[in-house]
């Protein structure tokens, strides 16, 4: 199974699962589609925080990254 800690950044973990991009971006992180934001935004935002700043429900969205395949740590 695939780790994810959400603790890292957008860009840690995107680098370790590409696959992450697609799934992040259907999850409504539009940015995440665009390598530039990826490489600034996504070096200093950890996936925690950016599901903060999107207001996004951190328990619905472990809950969709576990159905994809990954174990999520905190």
């Amino acid at each position: 199974m695939r780790k994810i800690n959400i603790n890292k950044t957008v860009y840690e973990l995107t680098q370790e699962y590409p696959e992450l991009i697609e799934i992040l971006y259907e999850l409504g992180f539009a940015g995440v589609k665009n390598p530039v934001v990826r490489n600034t935004l996504g070096r200093v935002t950890s996936l925690k925080q950016g599901i903060e700043k999107q207001k996004k429900n951190i328990n619905e969205v472990i809950e969709v990254l576990k159905q994809k395949g990954f174990e999520v740590e905190e």
